[in-house]
């Protein structure tokens, strides 16, 4: 039997966000895809070695790691960038990679396209729709 050994893994995600309007959106959306990851992969915050966020450049100031921030995210490292105009475009899209010290294997990680964002990886949003944990529209 092989020893199981932890390693970080990455687990992608992404949402899009209903409207840019002021930090709430952005918060409300930050934790549904935090929570749907969090689920999905049975993966607590004390075990991640960092977070990365990316915003389009169409959420204009907004700041989903302060919201993880608030949602409990407090040890975690996080940075947050923004995306320049590419493709492909989704608008008002927040994307994540949380990387994972776990012994879960490569395909065991479950990643979450919710909204929007499930065109995106439209194979990996069937999936977790599949599974109940994204691609939902």
């Amino acid at each position: 039997m092989a020893e199981e050994r932890t390693v970080c893994r990455g687990i992608r995600g992404a949402i899009t966000v209903e409207e840019d309007r002021g930090q709430q959106p952005m918060a409300q959306a930050t934790r549904e895809l935090l929570d749907a990851i969090v689920e999905a992969n049975e993966c607590r915050p004390e075990d991640l070695a960092a977070v990365i966020f990316t915003v389009t450049d169409d959420l204009a100031g907004h700041n989903p790691a302060a919201a993880a921030r608030e949602h409990g995210f407090v040890d975690v490292p996080l940075l947050q960038v923004k995306e320049h105009a590419g493709e492909p475009h989704v608008a008002r899209c927040l994307r994540v990679l949380l990387l994972w010290n776990t012994t879960s294997t490569q395909s065991q990680i479950k990643h979450v396209y919710l909204k929007g964002a499930a065109t995106l990886r439209p194979d990996l949003g069937r999936e977790s729709a599949e599974s109940g944990t994204g691609g939902r529209p």
